[in-house]
């Protein structure tokens, strides 16, 4: 008989599976847990590369996929998509927890069914502060769930503000720092072949839609990018955005790419491999959160373009990370200070054992025996 905890983990996208793909493994190898798997979102899209492929080749052993959304599905709906089947997977599984992650649409959905259903979630990376509508969503996924692993003191303190009991609250890190200091990337070499990728220096760019820009702006900020970036004439491992309102409008304008020996583009790419290329680029341009956390850790400059992780940093003490705004010359600009920027890889968001401490607290009486029912924490004024 089986006596196992079942923890459900809910992806929905190639970046949240990779904060928690560390975490995954550490209850695959419990005694004390077994692991289950819901794909849905963007994983689900072959527009994206249909990445629900590469987390079958972690070989997980309970997995199911959901279709929530086509490439014109509205967020609400989808939100609404993701409820229902999520719903009904639930059911049928009866986990002890569900893991969610971050700020997108998937894991709200998934911390709304477990608050109701009387499931405990467990939230990671709560706490955070961004520019968009994700802000709203993050903290929104906070209040529905029970437990917060966050991944510094300041991302502690925010939760606290939002009425939730420090003894929750715990602090283990960026789980993705796990799998960047792990001996399992793959060397650079392997990375080119298996993409083909012929250049030997690169940047990197990864940017994605602000679902609360006007089209209108964000058509002419994706054209200033763009501008840039062809003015530059330097090489460029383009990865598609995200499938938030408003990509369609960065992805046409990516046409201008097309045929131009100085860009590789990509739907997707497995997260191991994503980081292999991080490590080793030139720099990351655009406004992916990869900017702002992965790439001080390899000592790699990132530019940083808009307000969409506004709050994130501090420009003036973030000696990896050049703000500018969506304007070519400005780009231009920061692309040559980038290539001067001699730096040291530093981690602000732990030490590369989140899963250690992830597993630990799951396995601590506290958790189990503490009720669902939540209550209201004032901060002392």
């Amino acid at each position: 008989m089986n006596n196992k905890r079942k923890i459900v983990f809910l992806t929905g996208t190639r970046a949240d599976y990779g904060k928690l793909k560390s975490l995954i493994h550490a209850v695959h190898d419990s005694e004390q847990f077994e692991e289950h798997i819901f794909v849905t979102g963007m994983h689900m899209l072959s527009k994206y590369g249909s990445t629900y492929r590469e987390i079958e080749k972690d070989g997980f052993s309970n997995l199911y996929t959901y279709i929530n959304q086509t490439t014109s599905t509205a967020m609400d709906i989808t939100l609404s998509n993701t409820i229902t089947g999520f719903s009904n997977y639930v059911a049928e599984v009866e986990p002890a927890a569900i893991v969610v992650h971050g700020d997108r649409l998937e894991a709200l959905a998934g911390a709304i069914v477990g608050a109701f259903n009387n499931i405990k979630v467990f939230h990671i990376e709560g706490g955070e502060v961004s520019g968009t509508i994700d802000e709203s969503i993050r903290h929104a996924i906070s209040k529905f769930s029970h437990y917060h692993f966050v991944s510094n003191e300041m991302a502690k303190k925010r939760i606290m503000q939002l009425g939730e009991p420090s003894e929750n609250i715990f602090i283990f890190g960026s789980p993705d720092i796990d799998i960047m200091y792990s001996d399992s990337l793959p060397d650079i070499n392997t990375v080119k072949e298996h993409y083909e990728i012929p250049f030997d220096q690169y940047n990197i760019v990864m940017y994605h839609p602000v679902t609360t820009t006007p089209l209108p702006t964000l058509r002419k900020q994706v054209k200033e990018l763009v501008a840039g970036l062809l003015l530059s004439n330097e090489n460029y491992v383009v990865i598609y955005p995200n499938n938030d309102s408003g990509t369609d409008a960065i992805l046409e304008a990516y046409e201008s790419f097309k045929g131009n020996e100085h860009f590789r583009m990509f739907p997707s790419m497995r997260f191991e491999s994503f980081l292999t290329l991080l490590k080793n680029a030139s720099m990351i341009i655009g406004n992916s959160s990869s900017g702002i956390r992965e790439a001080c850790i390899y000592g790699t400059p990132a530019i940083d373009m808009g307000n969409r992780q506004q709050g994130r940093y501090d420009t003036k003490t973030s000696a990896s990370i050049l703000h500018i705004d969506e304007n070519a010359k400005q780009l231009l600009d920061a692309i040559q200070k980038a290539h001067e920027m001699i730096l040291i890889p530093e981690s602000h968001f732990g030490e590369g054992n989140s899963d250690e401490i992830f597993i630990n607290t799951l396995s601590s009486d506290q958790i189990w025996d503490h009720h669902v029912q939540k209550k209201f924490i004032d901060v002392n004024f």
